[in-house]
């Protein structure tokens, strides 16, 4: 379908799962936004239909089940294509735009239209996976060259996919619900500090579990120089973990390195897992800053949600967060995979209170310039023009 969708046509907002992951939290939330503004909406996502999404969702939703799958992550992936496949397919028969944000809806809403439903397929980039396996190296970029339009949420990832695979893209920016981190419950806070043994000694607090792109082992190795050289040590609490693949071999290997370390799990580092959406505003407030030392991002949500909470972040020095943010004002920056550099800024954040506060009102300011409802009417704006990108017609299979 490449003439101009109507205004105000319905649109499907389609994700590979119901937990609490950087995408499904943004499709939710961008979805709660339209809404808000009469766009007719469905959030899709695959999952247990029993147990719905990772939190209540103020807009329509229709969940998949996620097929049991026996094998790797190249079967996993193709089975929960083609289910989300079979589950579009009557979708599609009312809701004329698929608006994808992950690698497996988009493919599956693209065999849907291949198939001959008149509808058009977007999708929203966040990032690219470093996959080892071929197939899913091609399965991934078949899923940015099949749909009809293509966004990206910053400046870096549109001259990425510009270079290769030379796929134009639109950026439409990813938004924050300011209010609700902002009044988190002090209460709570104060009993999710005590839950991880951070009564009395600086919290830090990691969003996204034990994983190779959040640069876990540079943040542990930073954590243990801290200890090392701080009364009373901190405690680093980390919040989430579930991944559609499989990070445990990884997570392994960095536990590992806790005792030659001088670090102990369960006391220097806690693992807290997946939390209810509910808390996650007391999470932020609870803690004394967010480190987020990623080695690649498509945004990075979680360090705005921490500012709109009014937490001081230290982050990775990636081009993705100097769009839209400023070393040393908004946040502080260390070079990727050094942990030195990191701990030397997490100490400073801890240690400075006149520099704390600037960090906090710089991001609590810079967090008041994006929002959900103006990235919910641009992508309103996207869904009426003619796709700006034609789709390959390679087949990779």
């Amino acid at each position: 379908m490449n003439d101009l969708i109507e205004a105000g046509s319905p649109v499907a907002l389609v994700t590979y799962s119901t937990r609490p992951r950087g995408g499904v939290a943004h499709t939710l939330a961008l979805a709660e936004a339209l809404h808000a503004l009469g766009q007719e909406v469905l959030v899709v996502g695959l999952g247990d239909p029993d147990a719905g999404f990772f939190r209540e969702v103020a807009a329509p939703t229709h969940i998949v089940r996620a097929p049991t799958v026996a094998g790797g992550l190249e079967e996993k992936v193709a089975a929960n294509i083609d289910a989300l496949e079979v589950g579009l397919t009557e979708v599609a028969r009312t809701f004329p735009i698929l608006h994808t944000q992950d690698c497996i809806s988009a493919r599956a809403a693209a065999r849907v239209r291949d198939a001959g439903a008149p509808v058009r397929v977007v999708r929203t980039v966040h990032h690219v996976d470093d996959f080892e396996s071929q197939v899913l190296v091609d399965c991934q970029l078949q899923a940015i060259l099949e749909p009809d339009q293509i966004l990206v949420v910053t400046k870096i990832w549109e001259e990425i996919l510009a270079r290769d695979p030379g796929v134009t893209s639109q950026i439409v920016p990813n938004g924050v619900d300011v209010a609700r981190y902002r009044n988190a419950d002090p209460g709570l806070a104060s009993r999710l500090r005590a839950r991880v043994g951070a009564t009395g000694r600086p919290m830090i607090l990691s969003v996204g579990g034990i994983e190779p792109r959040k640069g876990s082992d540079t943040l542990v190795a930073a954590l243990a120089m801290l200890v090392k050289g701080r009364t009373p040590a901190p405690v680093l609490a980390v919040v989430g973990g579930h991944s559609f693949q499989d990070h445990r071999a990884y997570r392994e290997r960095v536990l590992a390195t806790l005792a030659p370390l001088g670090l102990e799990l369960g006391k220097d580092i806690v693992e807290v897992g997946s939390v209810p959406e509910e808390e996650m505003a007391a999470w932020y407030d609870a803690a004394d800053l967010l480190a987020f030392p990623s080695v690649k991002e498509g945004f990075g949500l979680a360090a705005l949600e921490a500012m709109a909470a009014g937490t001081p972040v230290v982050t990775s020095d990636l081009p993705v967060f100097r769009e839209w943010m400023v070393p040393g004002r908004d946040a502080l920056f260390a070079p990727v995979g050094d942990a030195c550099a990191l701990a030397a800024a997490m100490a400073e954040v801890l240690d400075d209170g006149v520099l704390r506060s600037r960090l906090v009102a710089a991001g609590r300011g810079l967090a008041d310039r994006f929002s959900w409802e103006a990235s919910a009417r641009r992508h309103l704006a996207v869904y009426v023009q003619a796709p700006s990108v034609v789709r390959s017609q390679v087949s990779l299979s």
